[in-house]
């Protein structure tokens, strides 16, 4: 007998309809799966077998057939478990509820007592179910996702095969999984995030960041050892704005398809914060694999990757962010397909400014050599420095600094003027398709940038005498458009460019 189970998979960002064709007749026993499986799909007729058996169910002593199709698209994963065995207990008719079978969808992987262990893209595959699917039977752990992506299915979370079997017979009633977008969003935002009140001193790298998060700036911190970069950086996200519920979907797609969302969280609510080790290949910082998955560039979409000891990283790895950081998208090209991975995040380096961390260093004395310091600095390369908006010196802590009693300013008095800045960016580039300073191309720049007399003056001098790249010079215009919005000014003055070319530390002729 002939049973066909509807199922889906996803390959990239999208989703795509699989049907689960289970045929089982007689003959030599044997279990043979076709349809382009990869290992892990092959070893699903262990699992499968011995999940039927531990449930109470009969598993037939004979020829057994599936085939994922269509036949032509590589299958990878387990994905696939819980249909197939759902297709064996329906072609041996201990499933007797055609009806409800055939309008419902099914996905999940198997342990051997036959529960039902999460899988990667709930959310991605709810929101691509096809017009005649009604149900759509997930693991417990990925029913709010899916819950989230779907448009018009009722999603069931399910723990165990047996208990879908008495769904789709009709001995057992299930509630679908229903949540509230806002209430989500409301509870999770700003939770737990590090707070800028509690770095002492750095009034010129807080005021760096606060730049940097208005705008959707690229930032990179220098300083010795122990100044306080990375306490710097890990606060970024809690002066970011807030997640729209559209931004909050868009990033948790891309943590449903790698794998990552938390279980039971079924939408991220705060900006994410990546910061890979120096050691991290090419393939785990972009994106790819044998079956294309997202990098760390895309897991820090709406958030901070943030680079520890930036020149440690491997040269072809810093290289390989020049394209993301331009056009904001990853494509990812294999045999079995291309996927195209978003990677808009907001790139945050920090470095030490001579191979012994005391270059410059008022205390500790440098053992560096002027060739040494800049073979360190080469090691990041001219083109990527040029995609990085503000270079900002962090220079040691003094001893009153530390032991200062009073708080500093709060993230969240940080971020009502981060928002303001955002909000006035919000409605300058309405109908433009950006949301950012940043993300100003050069007709937008034309438009939104107009400068006093005195203020082109100064950058064209700045041009001059620093060499500025029609990048670099892009860059300082972006910089100095921010800060005028933070001000409330409607152009950019001198006081704006003067202190947007003061962060083009690296353009300087001493570096």
């Amino acid at each position: 007998m002939l049973a066909i189970i509807k199922s889906c998979a996803v390959f990239g960002m999208d989703s795509y309809q699989v049907q689960v064709e289970v045929d089982v007749s007689t003959g030599l026993p044997a279990f043979d799966i076709v349809g382009l499986p990869d290992a892990s799909v092959r070893e699903s007729k262990e699992r499968v077998r011995t999940a039927i058996r531990n449930a109470g169910f009969e598993f037939p002593g004979k020829r057994i057939t599936v085939n994922l199709a269509p036949a032509d698209r590589k299958k990878a994963g387990a994905i696939f478990d819980l249909p197939i065995a759902v297709g064996i207990l329906a072609a041996t008719e201990q499933i007797v509820t055609e009806e409800k079978l055939a309008k419902s969808c099914l996905v999940g992987e198997l342990s051997l007592e036959s529960m039902v262990r999460p899988v990667p893209g709930g959310l991605v595959m709810a929101s691509g179910l096809s017009d005649e699917v009604e149900n759509f039977f997930v693991p417990m752990e990925n029913g709010r996702e899916a819950a989230i992506g779907s448009v018009r299915a009722n999603i069931y979370g399910i723990e165990s095969l047996g208990q879908v079997v008495a769904v789709l017979n009709g001995e057992k009633s299930l509630q679908p999984v229903e949540i509230n977008m806002d209430e989500i969003l409301m509870d999770g935002e700003q939770a737990g995030l590090p707070d800028m009140a509690d770095v002492k001193g750095q009034s010129g790298a807080k005021r760096a960041m606060e730049i940097a998060a208005a705008g959707g700036h690229n930032l990179l911190f220098i300083g010795s050892p122990g100044s306080g970069k990375t306490m710097l950086a890990r606060r970024m996200p809690s002066i970011l704005p807030p997640f729209t519920q559209e931004e909050s979907l868009y990033v948790t797609k891309i943590y449903s398809v790698a794998g990552l969302l938390p279980p039971e969280q079924g939408l991220l609510t705060q900006r994410p914060f990546r910061a890979p080790h120096h050691s991290a290949s090419g393939a785990s910082v972009i994106g790819g694999g044998r079956i294309p998955a997202p990098g760390e560039v895309s897991l820090a979409t709406g958030g901070v990757l943030f680079l520890d000891e930036m020149p440690e990283f491997k040269r072809e790895v810093l290289e390989a962010l020049r394209q993301p950081l331009e056009d904001r998208m990853v494509t990812v090209s294999r045999v079995s397909g291309r996927a195209d991975f978003p990677a808009g995040f907001q790139l945050i380096g920090a470095m030490n400014p001579c191979p012994c961390g005391h270059y410059g260093d008022p205390v500790k004395e440098c053992s560096c050599t002027p060739h040494q310091i800049q073979k360190y600095f080469n090691r990041i390369s001219g083109p990527l420095l040029d995609r990085i908006d503000l270079h900002v010196d962090v220079p040691r802590v003094q001893y009153q600094e530390i032991a200062e009693q009073s708080m500093s300013e709060s993230s969240a008095e940080i971020r009502k003027r981060v928002v303001a800045a955002r909000n006035i960016q919000l409605a300058r580039f309405a109908g433009d398709g950006i949301t950012c300073n940043a993300q100003m191309e050069r007709k937008h720049i034309i438009k939104y940038c107009d400068m006093t007399d005195i203020a082109e003056q100064i950058l064209a001098e700045a041009f001059k005498v620093l060499g500025l790249s029609a990048r670099g010079y892009d860059r300082i215009l972006k910089v100095a458009r921010t800060i005028a919005d933070l001000g409330g000014a409607e152009m950019i003055d001198m006081e704006h460019i003067a202190e947007a070319i003061q962060y083009r530390r690296l353009d300087r002729k001493e570096m």
